[in-house]
């Protein structure tokens, strides 16, 4: 079954080349998406929150979240959307170069629906964001709201 609504995704990425890499990998998805970027966290809560140059922004469906950004980190940014009851719904997908475990713990706690670590090799970096498309946009159902 296909589709109909254009999903609308936030990408909060700090990394310009990781940005393009997922929204190349996106393009030719099986679900028709609107990819947003911003470039850090303070960004991030200004779209969320429809504030300053965000004020017409789109409420995400999905938000793809890297931890290591400047302004304000991703794990700030990941408490200020579950803490507000009109952001905590959204699922929102940890994808990060960090390994550590304590990152690991603290992004569930803060109820981080999944954390993915960033692969380096370009091939996998494809496969993990192709398999985001798959499982939260293809057979997840979303919220509505």
């Amino acid at each position: 079954m296909e589709n109909l609504k254009l999903v609308e995704i936030l990408l909060i990425e700090d990394n310009p080349g990781d940005a393009r890499l997922t929204q190349e990998a996106l393009k030719d998805g099986k679900v028709k998406n609107n990819l947003h970027v911003v470039y850090d966290g303070v960004a991030a809560t200004d779209f969320l929150f429809k504030r300053n140059q965000y004020k017409n922004a789109p409420r995400p469906d999905l938000i793809i979240l890297d931890l290591n950004l400047p302004k304000k980190n991703g794990q700030e940014v990941l408490a200020e959307i579950k803490a507000d009851d009109s952001l905590k719904s959204i699922p929102v997908i940890v994808l990060t170069i960090s390994k550590a475990e304590e990152e690991i713990i603290r992004s569930y706690n803060l109820h981080a629906n999944c954390f993915l670590i960033k692969p380096i090799d370009l091939n996998n970096f494809f496969e993990v964001v192709k398999s985001i498309e798959d499982f939260w946009l293809t057979l997840v159902k979303l919220p509505k709201l």
